[in-house]
Parts: structure tokens; C-alpha cells; sequence
């Protein structure tokens, strides 16, 4: 799952760079008022030019869940909804069609997300959020830089405004105690442990600390002891007493009036917020009825291939009897260190090159790395990719939670994971999009999880024409994987809408898939945090195939594969309406030729 999502509504994250870039777009005014909005919103989002290597703003960090600044974000959207309006559509390019659709849309569901009091009164929870995100900057091992004097005196700015956003999560809280607008008990639960481990006693053990492990070598001795002494002082004063004031608030006051319903239609006003959130994640109108129709239509389907795979290796028993011989039967745990799983990640990586180079005809010049996920968040994290910078000075990374080594089952979906996280997926999509100059920063920076998430999902589909699958249970941990996408779409319309308790979604989870309970509930609980999230891999992989069979079969020997995945990538994410548009258009470009 691409992560670096730094608050509620500014999940399309559309990430800064550096600014000598410049849009290219048929209309010349429309580029401009493109290239104002970007530069407009790096300003209000600094988080946001900070991942991409824009370090203008790296010593600011607004108090974006306050009052005022929505107000301010409600403006900026505003203006901008008014602005695109006074174009006419007809007359502009193809290109610039698609990014007015985006443009227009974005501004439009931007400005709805407000009018949800659950984007505020609910900051954060266990699986992103600012205090999330501090931690992975503030330990040197993220996005923020830590190589010059002035870097480490801007992460100590941004700390000291950490505080001040800190208090207002909790008057939020505090405010959707009030009106019923609350996180489920199980997901606070695992929110309290998060911040009461960055509580230290002594300042060198914390997370925060590291960067000062790493102080370059060339600082005089006298800037190393004054940023030392600095960085103590801020762990001591601000970083500590902060994460300890969120813990204790979330223990002794919110956690007795967290509700006990499992999904959103728990707060007032649920239902309609979901069916916003459907909107938002999968960029289509579809009802949750449809999706979760969808959903046991997969299941079904995936289920009768995963039942010939258990024969075809001549296992005797049950379906539930193999999920579980493949969780624990000591032949799929190899491994013995961190190193060994990391190293076996890279051997799938080598044996798909050849073939990539057959079925992509544009790669990425961005770098790509393999890397443990940092052990502060490894618990609670799922394998994800962290997008490299535009202009190469950062690699695309693929984090991989290991708790312990000797547990890691191969059988998880190794192969079908790397193929979603990293190459083709993640790594290809994110890092072609940025690396093409020639749209609009707004949609070079752009993030649409239908479509981002659903070209991960479908680049799972290709594990045998890249050379992968060949090994029966790999190919049913990528059965088990595919599985879990389709689940997705019937455990979070089912407990968002139809009331299915958390303990029905994580048996109906486990009963479908092999997975340990602790991973089915890691999976339901994210599910429950970030409600309508899940459904956008399945519905934007959907997508992507039918397009490709579509085409298949309109065009016979005609169709390159290569063209195909070179096209759907080129244009950077999209709602899905305006993709299909988009590849229909080049369709019929193609038919031309023939």
C-alpha cells in the first residue's frame, strides 16, 4: 500500500518538488493557474513538499486540524472550484480535459470531505496520523532531511509545533466525545502502546535521537554540541512530555468513551459519511451493495481456483486443513535473519527482469531499495512502499515488516507482494508518474488509491508472464492475496453498513484465506480505521483487466501488451471514469492503425 498520508482529507496527496519544474499544458493560462495551485498548496501542506524533496517549508508544521487552518483549506479550495470553472471544457486539448476533469473533481471532493466532523474530531488513530509520521521523520529514516545544520535546526521547528497540534487533537478528541463522533475501543487499544513507546527516560534510547547518532562528519565540534544539546532538550521538554500527554489522554479519558460498534455507521451521521468515503477511495458511484455483491462474486471465483491448486498439489483434506498446514508447517519459514527475507525479496527482483523488459517498454529512472521497517512501527505496519523524490535525490523504498525472522512464511504471498509494493506496481506507477514533466504538477504529485492501489493489484495478475507462480504454493499465498482484496470488499461494506461486528469480519476473514488471527485482526482493525479504503484495490484492478481484455480482444495480434501498460501509466492516476476515457481514446488510436 503506497503510504505517506498525512491527514484526513489530504489523502490525494499531491506532494511538492523542486520548483524549477515547470507544467506543460496545450492551454498556457490553465498551466499557470495549475502551476499557482501547486505552489499555493506546498505552502498550507509543507509535509507534502518535504516527501517529494522540496525543502522550502521543512522547519513548518501547521496545525492542520485546527479551526482556523480548515477554514483557511475550505478558501483555498473555494477559490481554486471557482477558478477552473471559468474554463470551457469543449475548448481545451485532450490532455488538459483530463486535468480539468481531476482538477474540478478534486477541488469539489476536497470541499464535501469538511463538511464531515469526523475529519477533525477524529485526528489520528492506529494506523497513520501525525504522531505516526513524526516518529518516521524524526528518526532520520524518512523523508526529512538530516545533512546540513540548517536540516537539524528545521526538524527542531517542526517539533516545537508538534506540541501545539498535539493539544488540539485532543480538544478534538474531546469534541467528538461530545457529540458520539469516536474510534471503536479495539482500535484505542492499540493506540496507547504507539505513544507510550516514544516515552523515554533517558533522551540517546529515543527514536528522536538517532539523527543525532548520524551527525555528519564535517559539523564543526561546536555545532554538534550545540544541536546535540538542543536535541536532548527537545526530547526532554517537548517530544516526551507530548507523546506521554497523548497517551495518558487516550487512556484515562477517551478510551471509557470509545464506542463498541465496529463500523463508522457507529457515529452519527456514518452512513452518509461512508457513501462519501466509497466516492472518495474508488472514484466511482457505485453502492455499497454493489461492491459487496462483487465481493462474494470474487470470493466464489477465487475460492474453486485456490480448491485446484490443493489438488494439484495432492494435499488431503479441506481448504481451512491447508490454510492451515501452509501457516505452520515449518518448510515455509526458512529464514533465520531480517537479511535472509530481505535477500529473497530481491532474488523474485532478478528473476523477473528479463521478462519486464518484454512487457514495459518505458521503466523508471528513479532508484529502488528493499528495506526492514523500522522496529518502532514494525507491530503495526503492513509491507508498504515510500515513494522516491522527482528528482532522484531519494529512492523508492519497499519496507518490510520483520518481528521475527524465523516466522516469515513464504507462503504469505512473497512473490505477489513484491509485485504489488514494489516492481511493477508501486515502484512503476508512483515513479513514472513523477518523472513525467510533461503534466501538471498537481497530477504529477497526485494520488488516486482506485487507481494507484488497483495497478498494484493488477500487477499481481502478471506474476506468471514475469517468470513467478511456478512454485504451486507461491502461487497460492498470490491466490491468498487476491483472496484478501476480494474479502476486503465484503468485511468492510459488511461491518460499515450491514453491522457485522469485528469478530464476525475477522472470522469471516480467516475462514477464506490462510491467515493467523493476529493478521486478520491487524487487517480488520485498519479496515476500521480508515473505513472505504480497502474497496479501491479490488474495484481499480477490476477495471484495469477488463479494459485489457477489452482490448485483447478488439484488437487480435494488433494489441502490444507493452503499449498497453506503457499507456495506462504515462497519464499518472485518475478517477476511473476519466481513465476509461482516457484508454478508450487510445483504443481507438490503435484500431487507426490497422
Amino acid at each position: 500500500m503506497k503510504k505517506i498520508l498525512i491527514a484526513a482529507f489530504a489523502v490525494f496527496s499531491l506532494f511538492g518538488c523542486k520548483q524549477k519544474e515547470q507544467s506543460k499544458a496545450g492551454n498556457p493560462e490553465l498551466a499557470k493557474m495549475f502551476d499557482q495551485y501547486f505552489e499555493d498548496r506546498m505552502k498550507l501542506y509543507p509535509l507534502e513538499a518535504t516527501a517529494q524533496g522540496d525543502n522550502r517549508y521543512n522547519d513548518q508544521l501547521p496545525n492542520d486540524i485546527s479551526a482556523p487552518f480548515r477554514d483557511s483549506a475550505k478558501a483555498f479550495y473555494q477559490t481554486y472550484l471557482d477558478k477552473i470553472k471559468t474554463y470551457n471544457r469543449a475548448d481545451l486539448d485532450d490532455n488538459d480535459k483530463i486535468s480539468y476533469d481531476i482538477f474540478k473533481r478534486e477541488m469539489e471532493m476536497n470541499l464535501e470531505g469538511f463538511t464531515y466532523k469526523a475529519s477533525w474530531e477524529i485526528p489520528f488513530q492506529q494506523f497513520w496520523g501525525l504522531p505516526i509520521t513524526m516518529g518516521q521523520l524524526g528518526s532520520g529514516a524518512g523523508n526529512q532531511p538530516f545533512k546540513t545544520v540548517k536540516d537539524y535546526q528545521n526538524w527542531l521547528k517542526r517539533v516545537s509545533s508538534f506540541t501545539i497540534w498535539a493539544d488540539t487533537a485532543i480538544s478534538n478528541f474531546k469534541a467528538g466525545m461530545a457529540d458520539g463522533t469516536v474510534l471503536p475501543k479495539a482500535l484505542v487499544v492499540k493506540m496507547i502502546p504507539q505513544m507510550e513507546a516514544m516515552v523515554v527516560t533517558n533522551p540517546t534510547q529515543s527514536l528522536f535521537y538517532d539523527p543525532i547518532k548520524n551527525l555528519p562528519k564535517d559539523f564543526s565540534e561546536a555545532d554538534k554540541k550545540q544541536i546535540t544539546d538542543a536535541y536532548v532538550a527537545a526530547i526532554k521538554t517537548e517530544i516526551v512530555p507530548t507523546y506521554k500527554k497523548l497517551g495518558d489522554f487516550l487512556k484515562t479519558e477517551y478510551l471509557p468513551k470509545a464506542r463498541t460498534t465496529t463500523g463508522i455507521s457507529g457515529i452519527p451521521g456514518g452512513d452518509k459519511y461512508y457513501a462519501y468515503l466509497i466516492r472518495f477511495w474508488t472514484t466511482t458511484n457505485k453502492t455499497p451493495n454493489e461492491i459487496y455483491q462483487t465481493g462474494l462474486d470474487e470470493v466464489k471465483r477465487i475460492r474453486t481456483e485456490m480448491e485446484k491448486t490443493k489438488e494439484a498439489v495432492g494435499f488431503k483434506g479441506d481448504l481451512a486443513d491447508f490454510f492451515e498446514f501452509m501457516k505452520t508447517d515449518k518448510q515455509f519459514m526458512p529464514f533465520k535473519t531480517p537479511k535472509e527475507v530481505l535477500d529473497s525479496f530481491e532474488h523474485i527482483h532478478q528473476i523477473m527482469i528479463p521478462h519486464l523488459k518484454t512487457m514495459f517498454g518505458k521503466v523508471p529512472k528513479t532508484k529502488f531499495e528493499i528495506r526492514q521497517t523500522e522496529a518502532f512501527r514494525a507491530a503495526s505496519a503492513s509491507a508498504e512502499y515510500n515513494q522516491g523524490s522527482a528528482d532522484g535525490s531519494r529512492p523508492g523504498v519497499f519496507y518490510v515488516p520483520i518481528l521475527d525472522a524465523t516466522k516469515f512464511n513464504i507462503t504469505s504471498g512473497m512473490e505477489s507482494l513484491f509485485l504489488h509494493e514494489a516492481i511493477p506496481g508501486h515502484h512503476y506507477q508512483i515513479s513514472l508518474q513523477q518523472e513525467n514533466t510533461s503534466l501538471p504538477k498537481f497530477r504529477r504529485f497526485a494520488w488516486y488509491g482506485a487507481y494507484g492501489e488497483g495497478w498494484a493489484l493488477y500487477s499481481e495478475s502478471l506474476g506468471k508472464e514475469l517468470g513467478l507462480y511456478t512454485n504451486p504454493y507461491q502461487y497460492m499465498g498470490a491466490l491468498g492475496d487476491e483472496m484478501h482484496r476480494a474479502i476486503r470488499l465484503v468485511v468492510d461494506v459488511g461491518m460499515h453498513t450491514k453491522g457485522m461486528t469485528r469478530e464476525e469480519v475477522i472470522k469471516y476473514m480467516m475462514d477464506n484465506e490462510a491467515i493467523s488471527k493476529e493478521g486478520a485482526t491487524a487487517e480488520i482493525e485498519r479496515y476500521m480505521a480508515i473505513p472505504a479504503q480497502a474497496l479501491s484495490y479490488k474495484t481499480g484492478a477490476l477495471k484495469i483487466r477488463e479494459l485489457r481484455t477489452k482490448y485483447e480482444k478488439d484488437l487480435g495480434d494488433k494489441f502490444s501488451l507493452s503499449d498497453f501498460h506503457d499507456e495506462v501509466l504515462k497519464d499518472g492516476v485518475m478517477p476511473l471514469d476519466v481513465f476509461e476515457r482516457k484508454m478508450d481514446a487510445w483504443e481507438a488510436k490503435q484500431k487507426e492503425k490497422i
